[in-house]
């Protein structure tokens, strides 16, 4: 059955409306070819596709490659692809070279190996940008548990009284010296909504310090003075890095489909 397309909203002008973009690149180190492994009888990537085309506030979702077997795969389920350099250096770059050709207002960067994302939490992304046209960059955070905290393959973020982001590291942040000490660890969860000037902006600039010591693409903006809101979901969904993962998503999805019997 083809992915439900999403028709843009009458109300929106063009340049009112918000892309939902799904990078996928096939030379992943950790699990080659991952946006086309097999999960629960369908490729990764058209799970990601399909929960994101649930999201209601997207006025429309594509598929970002430069690999034309996952393009022929995102055509074959009846998704939008289009095609991007193989030089790209990240999903943001990737994401804002083919923004320069779209007439919108806003983008949200759908990571490709996220088959469990909410599609609620992608439209409290995609309205909190068409509501807000002065900030520049949303994303969402979770409460991070002890293990998340002490994990550096888990990305925290510090927050300030207006949830602004103050830091992104992989390091336990805060420090918490005492246990009543009242701050949260929060977990950062990678979707990025940007309005389309920011992120062709953010686009150009050079890779920073910070960025380059934490290998976390989001430190560019805040070094160069780019604010960051940081919006608030109850928990995170598990993502695909690695063949244990994979398999850990098929259990979850097998789970409920049995639980849907």
């Amino acid at each position: 059955m083809p992915a439900t397309e999403i028709t843009p909203r009458s109300h929106n002008s063009a340049l009112r409306q918000i892309v939902g973009a799904i990078p996928a690149r096939f030379a992943s180190t950790r699990l080659p070819g991952k946006p086309l492994r097999p999960l629960a009888g369908r490729p990764l990537i058209e799970h990601v596709y399909r929960r994101a085309s649930e999201a209601r506030e997207l006025d429309r979702v594509v598929v970002l490659t430069d690999d034309p077997r996952i393009a022929e795969t995102v055509e074959g389920f009846g998704g939008q692809v289009e095609l991007t350099p193989e030089d790209c250096a990240s999903g943001s770059d990737r994401v804002a070279f083919a923004a320069r050709n779209w007439e919108v207002s806003g983008v949200v960067n759908i990571q490709g190996d996220e088959p469990l994302i909410d599609p609620q939490a992608i439209d409290l992304v995609a309205a909190h940008l068409r509501e807000h046209a002065d900030a520049p960059i949303v994303t969402l955070a979770a409460p991070a548990s002890q293990d998340e905290r002490c994990n550096p393959e888990v990305v925290k973020v510090v927050v300030g009284l207006d949830d602004t982001a103050l830091y992104f590291s992989r390091s336990a942040i805060p420090h918490l010296r005492r246990d009543d000490d009242q701050a949260t660890t929060l977990r950062h969860i990678g979707i990025y909504g940007y309005q389309r000037a920011a992120l062709l902006g953010l686009a150009e600039m050079p890779v920073s310090p910070l960025e380059q010591c934490e290998s976390l693409e989001q430190l560019r903006a805040l070094e160069n003075g780019m604010m960051i809101k940081v919006l608030r979901v109850s928990h995170a969904w598990q993502g695909v890095d690695t063949m244990e993962d994979l398999e850990l998503v098929e259990r979850i999805l097998r789970q409920a489909d049995s639980a849907s019997l």
